[in-house]
């Protein structure tokens, strides 16, 4: 048990000798975190604003009715119970991969669930809890195209594939297609519109994501099923903040071993992708 997670314990016998007549329902305590961490910050001030994406279905997508569903957004909610927070009581903010360090670093957001892959050149700038989900880079295309059968065809066939600007895919295509031939945007959504109307031969990003893509399109697209990477996702923290961290690893961990995060998974990505996976091992907060 972690230092933000002190006198939590104690919590439980809180209602204890109190004299109650079985007709009242208790109400919950909240839980307590040693003072100064941005885990008391945030239970004491009782919301929480969020980062993730609002264009990627299965994982955050706002709907029409504005609000924001995916399996982002549930690991989202197991974090801010273990806050004592409401699902009501949180702000889900729009963070476009090429935003999501700058919304950290400015405090814009307290954390962000957006499809957010660890590497080294984001830790240099902020923190990680987690991961909480592994994915693999893909490519997707319309569904009758025979020629595009994985990354090596894209220089091939001078094929124009799209993706989005600050994104690790968007990064890691380099290898696999000619600079001229890269198309990039804000958001995925858009580099879908480009598939549909002929304007790229291609969208490359994790294959989670273009799973809701090919979902969503009605039978338009496919994935090429060719998985090139490994990309861990995490919850992006602010740089050096372990307390949170292991906060935020003691959450997860609770969830998947009380069937949360499977419920997570199924209630959104698993509609699609089917079982729910296992919780990835944790790496190490720093």
């Amino acid at each position: 048990m972690t230092a933000v997670l002190a006198g939590t314990v104690a919590l439980a016998a809180a209602g204890c000798g109190s004299d109650t007549t079985g007709t009242e329902a208790e109400t919950p305590a909240k839980p307590t975190f040693a003072a100064g961490t941005t885990a008391a910050r945030l239970a004491e001030a009782g919301k929480v604003t969020v980062g993730t994406k609002f264009d990627q279905p299965l994982f955050g997508l706002k709907g029409l009715g504005g609000d924001v569903e995916g399996f982002d957004v549930e690991i989202a909610k197991i974090i801010a119970d273990g806050l004592g927070i409401d699902p009501d009581d949180i702000t889900f903010v729009e963070t476009p991969s090429a935003q999501r360090e700058g919304a950290i670093q400015q405090s814009r957001v307290d954390f962000i669930v957006a499809t957010y892959t660890i590497n080294d050149k984001r830790k240099q700038l902020i923190s990680f809890a987690g991961p909480y989900y592994q994915a693999g880079q893909d490519i997707m295309v319309k569904k009758d195209n025979t020629t595009i059968t994985g990354p090596e065809s894209l220089r091939a066939t001078n094929a124009k594939v799209c993706s989005v600007s600050g994104s690790t895919p968007a990064e890691k295509i380099k290898e696999y297609a000619d600079a001229s031939n890269i198309v990039l945007f804000d958001v995925y959504s858009k580099c879908a519109d480009a598939l549909r109307t002929g304007q790229v031969d291609a969208v490359t990003t994790d294959n989670v994501v273009l799973l809701g893509l090919v979902d969503a399109s009605g039978g338009a697209f496919k994935i090429v099923g060719k998985p090139f990477t490994t990309e861990p996702y995490g919850i992006g923290i602010k740089k050096g903040d372990t307390a949170f961290c292991q906060f935020i690893d003691e959450q997860l961990t609770a969830a998947a071993a009380d069937g949360r995060y499977a419920k997570a998974w199924e209630s959104t990505a698993g509609k699609v992708a089917g079982a729910a996976p296992a919780l990835p091992t944790l790496a190490t907060c720093s």
